[in-house]
Parts: C-alpha cells; sequence; structure tokens
C-alpha cells in the first residue's frame, strides 16, 4: 500500500469515527457559533465608546476564526492521541506500515476538513448577525492558506500535548490553559493599546498573533501591496516546526 492510500485510509477512519460521536460534532460547531452570537450581535462593538468591543464589528473578525483554529485542533488532536494511548492502539499500529509522520498528516488532513467547514459557517455568521463588511479583493483568497497553516500548527501543538498529558482531562484541561490566554491576548479581541505596555513584546510571541494580523489584514483593511506575506511566512514555518515535533511525539508504542 502505498504512502498516499495509508493516510487516505487513516483519514476515512478518522472522519467517521468523528461523525460518530455525535455531541463533539455539536460541539464543534456550536462554540464558535454562540461567541458571534453572544459578542457580535447580542454585545456587539461599540467604535466610540471605548474599552472592549471598541472597533468596528470586521475587526474580530479573526478573532472568531481563530476559536476554531486555536480550540479545536488542540483538543482533538490532543485528546486522540491520548485515546489511542489508552486503548493501546499504538501498539497495534506499530505493527502495521503506517508512520508517525503519516498518522497525524491523516489527521490533521481531518481538522483542516471539519475547521474549514466551521469557519465558513463563522463567516457567513458574522455577515448575517453584525454589521460587520469584509473588504472584497484578490486577497480574500488568502484566506484559505491562513487557514490551512494555522490548522496544521495546532494540530502539531495538539500531538504535543497529547504525549504530554497522561489522560484525555488532562489534554483537555492542559489545551484550555493555553487556549483561553492566547485566543484573548494574541491581537484578536483584545488590542495593543488595551494592554500593559510592557505586555505588548510578548503578544508577539504567539504564533496566533501572525494569524490574526494576516486575517485582519485580508478582511478589515486591504492596504497597497500584500502586507500579510509577512505574517503568512511566520505561520508556515511554525506550522512546520510545531507539524515536526507532533510527528516525533505521537508514541510509538504504550
Amino acid at each position: 500500500m502505498s504512502r498516499s492510500r495509508r493516510i487516505r485510509s487513516e483519514a476515512v477512519a478518522a472522519w467517521h469515527s468523528f461523525l460518530r460521536r455525535r455531541t463533539a460534532v455539536f460541539f464543534t460547531f456550536f462554540f464558535p457559533v454562540i461567541l458571534v452570537v453572544i459578542f457580535g450581535a447580542l454585545v456587539r462593538t461599540q467604535p466610540t465608546d471605548g474599552g472592549l468591543f471598541a472597533e468596528p464589528a470586521a475587526y474580530y473578525i479573526p478573532g472568531y476564526l481563530a476559536t476554531v483554529v486555536l480550540f479545536t485542533p488542540l483538543s482533538r488532536v490532543g485528546s486522540e492521541i491520548a485515546r489511542h494511548r489508552d486503548d493501546n492502539r499504538f501498539e497495534k499500529l506499530a505493527t502495521t506500515p503506517l508512520t508517525r509522520g503519516e498518522w497525524l498528516a491523516a489527521h490533521t488532513i481531518v481538522n483542516v476538513a471539519i475547521i474549514g467547514l466551521a469557519s465558513l459557517l463563522i463567516l457567513g455568521l458574522v455577515l448575517l448577525l453584525t454589521d460587520a463588511t469584509i473588504a472584497v479583493s484578490n486577497s480574500l483568497v488568502m484566506l484559505v492558506p491562513f487557514v490551512v497553516l494555522a490548522v496544521l500548527l495546532f494540530c502539531g501543538f495538539g500531538a504535543v500535548l497529547g504525549r504530554v498529558a497522561d489522560t484525555q482531562d488532562g489534554v483537555i484541561a492542559a489545551s484550555n490553559t493555553i487556549a483561553l490566554p492566547l485566543l484573548f491576548l494574541s491581537d484578536t479581541f483584545i488590542t495593543l493599546e488595551q494592554l500593559p505596555e510592557w505586555f505588548g513584546p510578548l503578544v508577539a510571541l504567539s504564533p496566533l498573533t501572525y494569524f490574526a494580523r494576516g486575517v485582519r489584514a485580508i478582511t478589515y483593511a486591504p492596504a497597497a501591496g500584500e502586507p500579510y506575506l509577512g505574517d503568512l511566512a511566520v505561520v508556515a514555518a511554525l506550522a512546520v516546526v510545531f507539524l515536526v515535533a507532533g510527528a516525533y511525539a505521537i508514541p510509538r508504542t504504550d
């Protein structure tokens, strides 16, 4: 069996496994939806009042997208590794031709599909429920590589968490502990001006910052040229690093 067929077979199995867990399917799409409804439709932005949500609604599109790009792969891949370890599946996989990198590639493909659908849902809801408008330009197509590369990055990160955490509960706790601060302190919902001056440089340490800034440059304030390419390059480089680290972290055996 060729490498592509091994990856495809594992991806198909992972996709059907996801669909069978109806609770996981529901909350994968429900969480970002409720976030848009609460922050976008109920709280609403107040561009002239200052404070939180003081920017126009379109400014926060990267934050809404970041919820699925960040939370979903961290928890799903990490939990899947913990589940495989608890069920002694890695010991069985070690007897097959499927490598650790191929296993991670297959599950990453599934996450790309899931998060791609969730991202389309979020964009539709933001445009429907808020007064946000997306600047139409040729650059909009670059949303696809931004989302895909960010998913790859956090799938690799999730694999590392799955190796470090002892249980599925530990993975969920660790992913939430990491994801919640990143979500709000990565130039997404909270602007740099609202943070202490000393904390500003630390925002640049978050990989999610480059996703948010790149997406915002495309959807909110397109400028002449392609200013988002630098952010895209950073996300791509980090995706490679985390995927390699994640593939290495996957246990060979239990």
